[in-house]
């Protein structure tokens, strides 16, 4: 890999995909927008202005106004003349907009969050969205210039073959700049390339595993949901309640990779195992 290649996230804050590769990537626009919010001082620091507030959300700042308007959502802290947005305000707001997405009006909404407000549960269910969202992928993000990106790949890389990535949502291109955020799976599409395995190929067995594993991580869900949260949803349980579950959600990330991982181990020790008594059969 050229000593060139960045080994940082996008340094204007945006965030997405990167070099062809079969592996997970996020996705963005050419023009910077989609990109992640950037905190002040870094994701650790959790600091938001309204503008990234929004965007990292998902809603319009409009949208955030009204909101804070109709006391769904607490004012910023205020140093000087800037409005700073914690990581409570984000959980609060993806929360309202998955009610408003589940037909909750807004009405409803505010006197919802009351209700837990006043139960003592909505610190439980703030928690809760933080455990069953956060730190499920958790990979390092390389940064190159497209020069690097074809000094990196050679003739293996055609311009088809990184726009399907982006379409995939392993690339994101900004300017002259492409990411990619799992030095893992880039290093894994290396060496398969380098191997003499097409590019071409690769991303078609990127899309099948992207298909399987939604599929896989639906059922995972499902089974969650049914037998965990319950049929009533969340708006009956109480604040040890809601602890239950996010506990059982923390729990329930290392097990899901595991299987995972497990079954896929075993899957490919029983093909090669059959690929190997077939080659060896047509040697004799």
């Amino acid at each position: 890999m050229s000593s060139l290649v960045r080994d940082e996230a996008d340094k204007d804050g945006t965030t997405g995909g990167g070099a062809p590769g079969g592996g997970a990537g996020g996705t963005g626009s050419a023009d910077g927008t989609g990109g992640a919010a950037r905190p002040e001082g870094g994701a650790a620091c959790g600091r938001y202005r309204r503008e990234d507030l929004a965007r990292a959300a998902g809603v319009k700042e409009r949208n955030l106004r009204y909101y804070q308007e109709r006391g769904l959502l607490p004012p910023p802290r205020r140093e000087g003349r800037i409005g700073w947005y914690s990581e409570e305000h984000l959980v609060r707001l993806r929360l309202i907009s998955d009610l408003l997405g589940r037909g909750y009006t807004v009405n409803g909404i505010g006197e919802l969050l009351r209700a837990w407000e006043g139960g003592g549960g909505l610190p439980q269910l703030l928690g809760l969205e933080r455990a069953m969202v956060r730190d499920w992928v958790q990979e390092e993000p390389v940064t190159m210039s497209t020069a690097e990106l074809v000094e990196l790949f050679g003739p293996a890389a055609t311009a088809e073959d990184t726009r399907r990535a982006a379409r995939l949502g392993y690339v994101r291109i900004d300017g002259d700049l492409v990411t990619h955020r799992s030095r893992r799976l880039l290093e894994a599409t290396l060496a398969l390339v380098r191997q003499g395995v097409p590019l071409a190929e690769i991303l078609d067995a990127a899309d099948l595993l992207q298909a399987q594993a939604a599929a896989l991580a639906d059922r995972f869900v499902g089974l969650f949901r049914r037998h965990v949260i319950g049929p009533e949803g969340l708006e009956r349980l109480s604040a040890s309640q809601l602890d239950h579950i996010a506990g059982a959600a923390a729990d329930l990330r290392p097990v899901a990779g595991e299987v995972v991982a497990a079954e896929f181990a075993r899957a490919m020790a029983l093909r090669m195992e059959a690929e190997v008594a077939e080659l060896l059969g047509r040697e004799r």
